[in-house]
């Protein structure tokens, strides 16, 4: 974590409410909390609460999902770790031993969070191309996700020149690291030496007919059709324009995808959930 982003998540909690409602999140868990629950828990009017919801969410301390027309709101644990490590880094100079029982527990915190960076969930992203959707999707989820999401694409036909140039300059111009980038076949992605997925999903309406290579018994598959940017017309502007719609949208669903409470769902319920985020009325733009 860097110091300008530790800064702004310490700002965010820098308030009494703010503190107060984070506290109680913590307290529900990874199932969270819905906004109309914590308004009377805290004794909040809904305004203020929606403020103060907007500005941990904008922190990346919480996030948002929907269940049917509620706003359930988690803690993300994963991202309070990172920044109570980001204190216990120079804890004493390197010699935690030195500070006590606080240097103790941020010595203890710091070693349970480099752990759960290497317990990422491997997410895949399919097209057929694999040259527009699923590397927007690989790429947000390599930067919003990490350390807990890792994400991945392929296809089922890569398209010979790699990724669309205007997706990779669309993705360079919001701040991805493009580098790694590139339009591969699923099956650099299947056999005994490929990474284990733990999520697949597809982001067209079919992938040339064929059925998705078999990912494992244990795999949570899900389906978010997307128009296909290869196939946008009209002026430059108004191409640019789709491709800025297509990324937003994958962005809110990945928000979303990040905040359901994984480890308390059994398989048939997440995949419920993740095909649920298909539906742009089910993915939060609070």
């Amino acid at each position: 974590m860097e110091t300008d982003e530790a800064a702004f998540a310490f700002a965010a909690l820098g308030q009494a409410t703010r503190l107060e409602l984070m506290r109680d999140l913590l307290e529900a868990g990874p199932n969270g909390r819905a906004a109309g629950e914590i308004a009377q828990r805290l004794d909040l009017p809904a305004s203020t609460l929606s403020f103060h919801l907007r500005a941990l969410q904008e922190a990346g301390l919480i996030a948002p999902t929907r269940q049917g027309r509620h706003l359930i709101y988690a803690p993300q644990i994963a991202r309070l770790r990172a920044l109570l490590a980001f204190l216990a880094e120079a804890c004493c100079g390197g010699a935690p031993e030195r500070c006590g029982d606080l240097g103790r527990l941020l010595n203890a915190i710091t070693r349970e969070n480099k752990t759960m960076e290497h317990a990422a969930f491997n997410v895949l992203f399919l097209c057929t191309h694999n040259s527009a959707r699923s590397i927007i999707a690989e790429a947000i989820l390599d930067k919003i996700g990490r350390p807990r999401f890792e994400g991945w694409s392929a296809g089922s036909d890569p398209r010979p020149e790699g990724p669309l140039p205007e997706v990779l300059s669309l993705l360079k111009t919001l701040g991805h690291d493009v580098s790694d980038l590139r339009s591969k076949s699923w099956n650099e992605l299947t056999g005994p030496d490929a990474p284990r997925m733990d999520f697949v999903i597809t982001l067209c309406d079919t992938i040339q007919g064929q059925a998705c290579p078999d990912f494992g018994e244990t795999v949570v598959t899900g389906a978010w059709p997307l128009p296909d940017p290869s196939k946008f017309t009209g002026s430059v502007a108004e191409r640019a324009t789709l491709l800025n719609e297509v990324y937003a949208g994958l962005r809110r669903r990945l928000e979303a995808f990040m905040s359901l409470p994984i480890a308390s769902l059994d398989k048939m319920a997440l995949k419920a959930r993740v095909d649920e985020l298909a539906d742009p009325h089910a993915v939060s733009r609070a």
